[in-house]
């Protein structure tokens, strides 16, 4: 492990060449995609379980090789017959803090048809699933073992402690080039259709995700949930990490490891999902990150959404936007942008289903993003375009959703008004 005045140094003479040299935006390209655009070498633990482990090559960590953990599924090797399994499209999921390879969650796509891989990015594995009658039996506490060449911990000392000079023991450096590896990975599996493939992941994972997706243009579909970038600003639980390193190294960590560093080259078409009250991403980080991509991108802000690996993996609309990219499946609705007028909301919609519903969200409360109350009220639509109710003069916040025939949920960016 790196000293603190060798990191610090290192740092400095970064910095200094970068000001320099001015290819400061060559340095945000952290990640050599040639390399990790290969297929990783990878062993079988079990390929003959309905959910398959295996672990696959990581990057080096203090110049050690490592391997990286993971679950795979698909909709044959939960049904004990693969025969059917052609042309997958697939995806990749990324756990957030405290989390791991989540056999439920690999579970859950396999059953919606999707070819899916799930990796651990703390160096660790789960023990492995059970299974009762054919079906999976859900864990979500399993005991989770170091492996003898894992990677980085999952800590906060990997997250941001670590930056400066080498990036090999950075967690952030690792935790992207393990999805992008895994991602590598299951498009060489036969049974995949690697043009077809997308990512989401939760926290942490929605942090990482935001990441992959501003660098693996592979990818046909990306979704974030809680986690964004501007971890540096505002509210953000992780701010006081950030802050805590001196000031070389915590530029430097913002350059290679903040989403707003990266989240301006995302052309993957990407689904932010949200809650109105998240203390670990707040409201306004959220919505700073969701304006910076110049691609496709959609926003599903729920007031007073949970926090958690099953309430993130639950919305619906997850498997629905990645299905209308990867399957061109029916799209979820499509705001624009909101407008006020006389203090009246409107905002154009497109929809592929037509609608049922469609509300105006206000808070009037100032104070602490976490703490905030919000008010809902219906509001009305026509052919293309939502109208609500009169925007209370005293609004901090407010943002309008729609919600179609099949109860998908998509809504607007939030507006911050002059009383905020």
């Amino acid at each position: 492990m790196k000293s603190h005045q060798q990191r610090l140094l290192c740092a400095i003479v970064t910095t200094i060449a970068l000001s320099e040299t001015g290819i400061g935006d060559e340095f945000t390209r952290v990640w050599n995609l040639e390399e990790l655009s290969r297929t990783p070498d990878m062993k079988w633990i079990d390929s003959a379980s309905p959910i398959r482990s295996l672990t696959y090559e990581g990057e080096a960590f203090e110049g050690q090789r490592t391997s990286v953990f993971a679950f795979y599924a698909t909709p044959g090797t939960i049904k004990r017959d693969t025969s059917n399994d052609r042309n997958l499209s697939a995806v990749v999921l990324i756990h957030g803090g405290g989390g791991t390879a989540y056999a439920d969650w690999v579970w859950l796509w396999a059953q919606r048809g999707y070819a899916a891989i799930a990796m651990d990015l703390s160096g660790r594995r789960p023990d492995a699933p059970v299974f009762q009658d054919g079906e999976l039996v859900s864990n979500l506490r399993v005991n989770r073992t170091r492996l003898d060449d894992g990677g980085p911990e999952h800590g906060h000392p990997q997250k941001f402690d670590s930056v400066g000079g080498d990036i090999d023991d950075d967690w952030p450096y690792h935790a992207v080039a393990s999805v992008v590896r895994a991602h590598s990975l299951i498009r060489s599996f036969a049974e995949v259709d690697p043009k077809r493939t997308a990512v989401t992941g939760i926290s942490w994972g929605g942090y990482t995700t935001c990441l992959v997706a501003s660098v693996d243009h592979r990818f046909k579909a990306a979704v974030p949930v809680y986690g964004c970038g501007f971890l540096y600003d505002g509210e953000s639980v992780q701010r006081p990490a950030i802050d805590a390193l001196d000031e070389a190294r915590r530029k430097l960590w913002i350059r290679r490891y903040d989403p707003s560093s990266h989240l301006a080259n995302c052309r993957v078409p990407i689904l932010f999902v949200n809650g109105t009250n998240d203390k670990h991403y707040p409201l306004r980080s959220y919505s700073r990150s969701f304006q910076l991509v110049p691609g496709p991108k959609q926003i599903r802000i729920q007031v007073r959404m949970g926090h958690s690996h099953p309430t993130g993996w639950q919305p619906a609309e997850i498997g629905l936007f990645i299905d209308s990219h990867v399957r061109g499946a029916a799209a979820l609705p499509i705001l624009g942008v909101p407008q006020l007028n006389a203090g009246v909301a409107s905002v154009s919609y497109q929809a592929d289903v037509p609608l049922k519903s469609a509300s105006l969200h206000y808070t009037t409360s100032a104070g602490p993003l976490v703490d905030r109350s919000w008010k809902t009220v219906s509001a009305t639509f026509d052919e293309n375009t939502l109208t609500a109710p009169v925007v209370p003069d005293d609004a901090t916040i407010w943002f309008m959703s729609a919600t179609d025939q099949r109860s998908a949920m998509t809504s607007t960016d939030v507006v911050f008004t002059k009383a905020d």
